[in-house]
C-alpha cells in the first residue's frame, strides 16, 4: 500500500469514526483544548497503530480500545489535567432549551463526576455495546464490566436524586 493509499484510508477511517472518538474524548476532556489536543493524540495513535491492526477484533473495537487507553495515557503524562470539569461546556447541544438537552447535559455532569474507568465503562454501555464489547475494550472480565455497570446504575441514580 503506498502512503498515499494508506493517508485516504486514514482520514476516511477518522471520519467514519469521529463520533466514536469524540465521545471517548469527552468523558476525558477537562476544557475544549484539552478535547482537542486528547483527539489529536488518538489520530496519532490511530496512525501509529494502523498498519498492526489485524483485523482479529472489529475495527471499532479497536478505535475504542486505542483512543480509551490514549486518553487515559495521556492523564498519566500530563498531570496538568487531573480536576474533573463540566462536561456541558464541552457538548455542542442545541442552544435552544428543551427538555432533552436539558437531560443530556444533566447526565453528562453526573457522568463527568465518575471515576475514569466507569466513565468509559457507561460510556460504552450508552453506546449500545455488548458487555463481552465492553470487556474486551477495557481489558475487565465480562462478569467485572457486569457488576461494575450495576454499581455505576446505582450511582448515577443516587447522584441524580441528590
Amino acid at each position: 500500500m503506498t502512503r498515499s493509499e494508506k493517508e485516504i484510508m486514514f482520514t476516511q477511517m477518522l471520519d467514519d469514526n469521529r463520533a466514536i472518538i469524540m465521545r471517548v474524548c469527552y468523558m476525558y476532556a477537562t476544557d475544549k483544548e484539552h478535547l482537542h489536543d486528547l483527539y489529536q493524540e488518538t489520530a496519532i495513535n490511530l496512525w501509529q497503530g494502523m498498519e498492526t491492526f489485524k483485523g482479529e477484533a472489529k475495527l471499532s473495537t479497536w478505535i475504542y480500545r486505542t483512543t480509551l487507553n490514549t486518553c487515559i495515557s495521556y492523564f498519566r503524562k500530563n498531570h496538568r489535567h487531573t480536576d474533573t470539569a463540566s462536561l456541558e461546556g464541552l457538548m455542542e447541544l442545541p442552544d435552544e432549551p428543551s427538555e432533552r438537552t436539558s437531560q443530556l447535559k444533566e447526565m453528562y455532569r453526573l457522568i463527568s463526576s465518575l471515576r475514569k474507568l466507569d466513565r468509559a465503562i457507561i460510556l460504552l454501555w450508552l453506546d449500545e455495546k455488548s458487555y463481552d464489547e465492553i470487556a474486551e475494550i477495557t481489558g475487565l472480565s465480562r462478569s467485572n464490566v457486569a457488576s461494575r455497570l450495576h454499581r455505576i446504575k446505582n450511582q448515577l441514580a443516587v447522584l441524580a436524586n441528590e
